[in-house]
């Protein structure tokens, strides 16, 4: 199988849910990732501002920046390239790319990429490797081959996860996570 079919097949898996369950199942990812030693210990992590078919990391994200976490959301540039801002609040996001909300505030500058020590990344499925599916553009590949020194998590639902060896394609440019959640 290759990634179009799996992402075909993923996508129809959610499509089994309503808003409301995968809003009721995000609540279990991030109690999950909350729990993490990685998450607690971190100062500065790199979220994403979620879609409507992805862990909702919406209200989480607030509550990180309120125990005084800093957080780097990513903004897509163009059709290769994205750049890191930091998240304020709400209040400073506007619709970019693909339809994300995106943070509007100063940009995070590359020196300052070692920083970050936690990097909590979406997919379309991940395997029980920490193997990535993403959806196609290869934004995160790129960009996490720049910060090797930061701890992966990726994020998803139950039912995205490949529990069955070999069934995720892996290329050689794909970035592999460090945990699955």
């Amino acid at each position: 199988m290759d990634k179009k079919e799996l992402r075909k097949i993923i996508k129809d898996r959610k499509r089994q849910y309503s808003s409301r369950q995968l809003e009721e199942l995000s609540l279990s990812v991030l109690s999950r990732l909350d729990s993490n030693p990685h998450l607690q210990n971190a100062q500065t992590i790199l979220m994403y501002y979620s879609l409507p078919d992805e862990v909702d990391t919406h209200h989480y994200i607030d509550q990180l920046v309120s125990r005084g976490k800093r957080v780097i959301l990513p903004v897509v540039l163009d059709d290769t390239n994205m750049e890191l801002r930091e998240y304020t609040g709400v209040q400073d996001l506007k619709e970019g790319a693909y339809h994300i909300l995106e943070p509007k505030g100063k940009i995070y500058p590359e020196e300052k990429y070692p920083e970050i020590e936690l990097a909590v990344i979406p997919g379309m499925s991940f395997d029980m490797k920490g193997n990535r599916l993403g959806r196609g553009k290869g934004y995160y590949d790129r960009f996490l081959a720049q910060i090797p020194h930061t701890y992966k998590i990726g994020i998803c639902f139950d039912f995205q996860k490949i529990t069955e060896e070999g069934l995720l394609p892996v290329t050689p440019t794909d970035i592999c996570m460090d945990e699955i959640i």
